[in-house]
């Protein structure tokens, strides 16, 4: 029997990830995505008040995931609509629910509706890969917010993780000086070995004073008064931890140092290629699953 897919919301990410399931044999329903065109017959388009929740083997969830009280994100319709895990229990108990993260809201309506639930960026090979768009939007911001070169400039990326990696090598290689913060003692080796220089946590605002550009990717609040007193006001901080974010913005602002909270940067600068990475763990997640 022919499975069912819901696909709810989005961003520009969605219309390559829809190209490539609809050549699998799923009928895709897409729900508060009218503005998105598509001649298969595997595709169809629904009103969010018109879903048979009960007829789905599956729903995929905006990449972001959804936040408090249920508003679903979409860059392709103006149409406003909430997930509720009422919708969700309607479902088949085999329903697996696809989401990029698993927020706080999502986690109570998976223990409610008691449904499969599948972080698609937990995933090694989804993540890692993912970084590259996420590094390049981070310099490309980096060259339009300051008015010099990246080549020499002193940076300072916060976190050695999947993206700090990535976003750490692509600005040594243009040139700047770049040091990680980092909280274990294997990533020293690391650093060095790259070329770079560590800097433990604890050292932080002693290394944030000569520093022209921050950016963090820590998925917690790192960036905060205590850190902003030692950085030069004219420096540029650039967060791209998802929400809350790492950074006291507020009080960056009240010292009048500039900061850019930059979600979602693979959708803003190759919407096409984070798409297609995102289209290729799905279909064979559905592969498996469906």
């Amino acid at each position: 029997m022919k499975k069912n897919l819901l696909i709810m919301g989005g961003d520009k990410r969605q219309a390559d990830v829809i190209k490539q399931l609809a050549a699998l044999n799923i009928t895709l329903y897409l729900a508060s995505l009218e503005e998105l065109n598509f001649n298969h017959k595997n595709i169809k388009h629904v009103k969010p008040n018109q879903i048979e929740f009960p007829l789905m083997d599956g729903i995929l969830l905006p990449i972001p995931g959804i936040h408090d009280g249920g508003k679903i994100e979409t860059a392709f319709s103006s149409e406003t609509i909430i997930l509720t895990k009422e919708m969700i229990a309607k479902t088949k108990k085999e329903c697996v629910i696809y989401s990029g993260v698993i927020t706080p809201y999502l986690q109570e309506i998976q223990r409610a509706a008691n449904r499969k639930m599948i972080a698609i960026f937990e995933r090694d090979d989804v993540a890692i890969l993912n970084s590259i768009p996420t590094a390049e939007g981070a310099l490309m911001l980096a060259i339009e917010n300051t008015p010099f070169t990246i080549h020499q400039a002193n940076v300072l990326v916060l976190g050695f993780g999947r993206v700090g990696k990535t976003v750490a090598r692509l600005f040594h290689s243009v040139g700047a000086r770049v040091s990680v913060c980092i909280r274990k003692q294997e990533d020293v080796a690391r650093v060095i070995e790259m070329g770079m220089a560590p800097v433990w946590i604890q050292n932080l605002p002693e290394a944030a004073e000569n520093q022209a550009i921050f950016i963090n990717t820590m998925p917690y609040f790192v960036i905060n008064a205590s850190i902003l007193d030692h950085i030069n006001k004219d420096a540029l901080i650039i967060d791209l931890a998802s929400k809350p974010g790492g950074t006291d913005f507020a009080y960056a602002k009240k010292l009048g140092i500039k900061t850019l909270w930059s979600l979602g940067l693979p959708a803003k600068v190759a919407p096409k290629t984070a798409g297609e990475i995102i289209g290729n763990v799905l279909t064979e997640l559905f592969i498996e699953n469906l």
